[in-house]
């Protein structure tokens, strides 16, 4: 079974701020953060020395036997077009990473068509969720998606909770029909007091995967069921209600790395749906890999064995 990561995360430093607040790696211990004034677990504790990079994540990915991943970007890591870019140039056939511009201030359509053009990017990543302030359906935004969709380019976005940010990207389809769409986060399928598929406003984000061009992958899933934890039934419960809602052919994994394995394992980010009954053969081959490798443009996958571990 071909098994393809749909949201993941490389930095080389993560050094920011977000509403004035530092997001920084502290000095003497690489894998914790200075995030928004509190000490957070960032990375796994093996990882000390701050730097998120391809070269730990493909060999989580061998051992994993995951053949590809697909990495997002977000405000609170910083940018980190540079050191994407490198990481594509060098592993073409095992990552597709999408660039991200700086949407909190106007002048970031020319900084997408620079990245696009220059550093070779086919893809921008939106935290939409973090710009609740500005409009997707604001001129520039609506420039910068109509050029993405001239040129066969594809779209992460990650949505806020609610209906406003619905509604936008629901007309941002119709304007752009053609624009490769991967909405992230399962809808932001988090437990609130109400289970999400009983929440009108999950259900209809999850609806627009209806749409030809638009795809839903859920990274951080985990996450947002951390209280829960291994095996999440709730969280395959979601994914259930999704594919119950959408079909499992719209559906795609991710594991939301490194963040996610502070508390698991890279494996178990989609061991749990293997291990589900909620889901049939065929779909679990569709969700884990085959539905993203017939979204995004990869080509020449390794075959990569299991190796036992040494406990066994």
């Amino acid at each position: 079974m071909t098994i393809i990561d749909a949201h993941s995360h490389l930095w080389w430093q993560q050094d920011t701020t977000w509403n004035g607040l530092p997001i920084r790696t502290l000095e003497g211990n690489g894998s914790r953060s200075n995030f928004l004034g509190e000490e957070r677990q960032m990375l796994p504790p093996f990882m000390t020395d701050g730097h998120n990079t391809a070269e730990v994540f493909l060999s989580n990915m061998d051992y994993a036997q995951v053949a590809a991943a697909v990495v997002v970007q977000e405000f609170i890591d910083g940018l980190q077009n540079t050191y994407l870019s490198t990481v594509a140039d060098q592993h073409p056939d095992r990552f597709f990473c999408y660039a991200m511009a700086d949407y909190r201030h106007d002048g970031f359509y020319e900084q997408a068509q620079h990245l696009m053009a220059a550093e070779g990017f086919r893809g921008m990543a939106i935290p939409a969720h973090r710009l609740l302030g500005r409009s997707l359906l604001g001129d520039e935004m609506m420039r910068m998606f109509r050029l993405m969709e001239a040129h066969d380019w594809y779209l992460s976005i990650t949505l806020a909770d609610g209906d406003e940010q619905v509604l936008q990207l629901s007309e941002v389809i119709r304007q752009c029909p053609r624009l490769r769409i991967a909405i992230g986060h399962l809808a932001m399928a988090a437990p609130p007091a109400t289970p999400p598929w009983e929440n009108p406003s999950w259900q209809r984000q999850v609806l627009l995967a209806r749409n030809k061009n638009v795809m839903l992958e859920c990274g951080g899933i985990t996450w947002l069921y951390n209280s829960e934890f291994y095996p999440f039934p709730s969280a395959a419960r979601a994914l259930r209600e999704a594919a119950d809602l959408v079909g499992a052919d719209k559906l795609m994994w991710g594991s939301d790395y490194p963040r996610t394995i502070t508390a698991i394992t890279y494996r178990m980010s989609y061991d749990f749906i293997c291990r589900s009954p909620l889901f049939s053969d065929a779909e679990l081959a569709a969700i884990l890999g085959e539905n993203a490798l017939r979204f995004y443009p990869f080509r020449d996958l390794p075959e990569l064995p299991y190796i036992k571990n040494m406990s066994e």
